[in-house]
C-alpha cells in the first residue's frame, strides 16, 4: 500500500503541475480576501479580532482549495483508479497531499495577512506556538474537507453539499485552533497550550483514520 500511496502522491503533484492555474487561483483568493480586509479595517484590528479574521479567511480558503479534491476526475479516471489501486490508498494519498497543500497555503496566508494587516499582534506572541497552530489547523481543515469532499462527490452535488456538511463538522476544530492561536498570541507558556495542541493533533489523526476506514464504502458505490 505504501508504494500505491507514493505513486498516487506523484500523480496528484503531476496533475497540479499540469493545472498551475489552480494554485494561482488559491493564492489569488487569499490575497484578494486579505486585501479587501485591509481596505475595510485598516489598523483597527486588535489581537483577538486579528486572530479571528485570519482563521475566517483561512477557513474559506480551505473550502475553495479542497472542493476540487474529488471533483476533477471523470468517470473514466475513477474507474481506472478503482481497478488499479486500493480505495484506502486513494483517500490516504489525497489526505496527505491536501494536508501538505493546506500547510503551505496556511503559511502563505499568514505571510500575506501580516504584510497587509500588520504583524503587531505577533510582536507579543510565542511565534513558534502560533505557527504550529496555523500548520495543525491547516492540516486539520484538509483532513476534514477531504472526507467531506469525497462524500459530496459520490452524492453527485459536490460544492453545495460540501458546504452544507463541512461547516458543522469543521466547527469544533475551528474553535480549538482559534483558542490555541489566541493563547499563542498572548504568549502563554507551553504548559497552558500543550493540551490544545495535543487535541488538535489527535483530531487530525482521528479524522484521517475515519476517512481511511469509511472511504472504501463510498468508493464501492
Amino acid at each position: 500500500m505504501g508504494k500505491e500511496v507514493l505513486n498516487l502522491l506523484k500523480l496528484e503533484a503531476a496533475l497540479d503541475l499540469r493545472q498551475r492555474a489552480a494554485w494561482g487561483g488559491m493564492l489569488l483568493y487569499v490575497v484578494s480576501a486579505v486585501y479587501v480586509c485591509h481596505l475595510a479595517m485598516k489598523d483597527a484590528l486588535a489581537g483577538t479580532a486579528w486572530n479571528a479574521l485570519f482563521w475566517i479567511i483561512l477557513l474559506f480558503a480551505a473550502f475553495n482549495a479542497l472542493a476540487r479534491s474529488f471533483q476533477r476526475e471523470d468517470q473514466g479516471r475513477q474507474l481506472y483508479l478503482y481497478t488499479m489501486v486500493h480505495p484506502r490508498s486513494v483517500v490516504l494519498a489525497r489526505a496527505l497531499y491536501n494536508a501538505l497543500t493546506m500547510a503551505v497555503l496556511s503559511l502563505l496566508s499568514l505571510l500575506f495577512y501580516a504584510l497587509f494587516l500588520g504583524d503587531e499582534p505577533l510582536s507579543r506572541a510565542d511565534l513558534l506556538q502560533f505557527v504550529l497552530a496555523v500548520v495543525l489547523g491547516g492540516i486539520g481543515f484538509a483532513a476534514v474537507l477531504t472526507l467531506i469532499s469525497a462524500i459530496a462527490a459520490r452524492a453527485g452535488n459536490g460544492i453545495g453539499l460540501m458546504a452544507i456538511l463541512g461547516f458543522p463538522v469543521i466547527l469544533p476544530m475551528l474553535l480549538a485552533v482559534m483558542r490555541a492561536s489566541q493563547l499563542a498570541l498572548q504568549g502563554a507558556p507551553w504548559s497552558d497550550a500543550g493540551l490544545l495542541f495535543l487535541a488538535l493533533a489527535a483530531l487530525d489523526v482521528v479524522t484521517i483514520t475515519l476517512a481511511w476506514l469509511l472511504f472504501p464504502y463510498l468508493w464501492r458505490d
